[in-house]
């Protein structure tokens, strides 16, 4: 029994450090993902620039898509962010407020609605025309409680006096990305959505669409932060981003994807 039990301790011993090394491996690998959180927008816009960041600065870069609201309450609960781009100003502004990332909010980019269907039978794609849609066909939204989009898509509706008239048709998507599912599989007739997106590669050809008189919503001024995670623990990664994506090339990658170009604030 002493000799089976010296056998354990010696194994625990050899066993031990492997333990310890093991998991400061992991920790060291956590510690060192640069991580972008990016509103589902500027996914394909941010994917390109990340592709090109990487290329140039040689700064592995994991890209986190979702809604600017669901985004803001990660970072608030810790999430290991080192910079956000988000589909409006307020959600960056408030989690400079909280202590959560570091000032200035830079205005990286103004973004545009479009109406866009995929589906042959639909006569019009022109904003106006959405009451001339049958009852029975949906209309997707991007949720205004998480996505600025979504807000802003509302306001359209609104101003349009078409909110009332279309409120029993639309359905909600949590993210730009799920509206463009809804739309993509037809699960609703029509959508409003980015104009990044439909003129991304990936979605470019696809159905057809029509941009939404800027007069009936608030321009979509979209804010890109550094974490207060990014600042400590990836700094000098993380303002190179923000460079980058004020330089010509970022410029030229955002304009691409029918984006304003941005002048670096602050």
């Amino acid at each position: 029994m002493k000799k089976n039990l010296s056998i354990d301790r010696i194994s625990l011993i050899f066993l031990i450090p492997f333990i310890v090394y093991s998991c400061s491996q992991n920790t060291a690998k956590e510690k060192s993902a640069f991580i972008v959180a990016v509103a589902a927008n500027a996914q394909f816009a941010i994917q390109e620039m990340i592709t090109a960041f990487e290329k140039e600065t040689g700064t592995p870069t994991e890209l986190v898509i979702s809604s600017s609201g669901k985004i803001t309450a990660q970072i608030s609960q810790g999430a290991p962010y080192a910079v956000f781009l988000s589909a409006n100003m307020r959600y960056p502004d408030t989690l400079i407020q909280m202590g959560k990332a570091v000032a200035p909010n830079h205005i990286f980019a103004q973004g545009e609605l479009v109406v866009w269907t995929t589906r042959r039978n639909i006569q019009s794609t022109q904003f106006i025309h959405l009451v001339n849609l049958p009852f029975d066909q949906k209309i997707a939204v991007a949720n205004p409680k998480n996505a600025p989009y979504g807000a802003e898509s509302i306001n359209a509706l609104k101003q349009a006096d078409l909110f009332q008239k279309l409120s029993d048709q639309l359905i909600f998507g949590e993210s730009i990305s799920q509206t463009n599912q809804y739309i993509l599989s037809g699960a609703a007739a029509i959508g409003l959505t980015a104009k990044s997106v439909v003129l991304s590669p990936q979605m470019n050809g696809k159905g057809r669409w029509s941009s939404v008189p800027d007069s009936l919503y608030l321009p979509v001024r979209q804010g890109l932060v550094i974490t207060k995670h990014g600042e400590t623990h990836h700094y000098d990664a993380a303002h190179a981003f923000v460079t980058f994506i004020f330089s010509e090339k970022g410029k030229t990658i955002l304009e691409k994807y029918g984006y304003i170009r941005p002048t670096l604030s602050g």
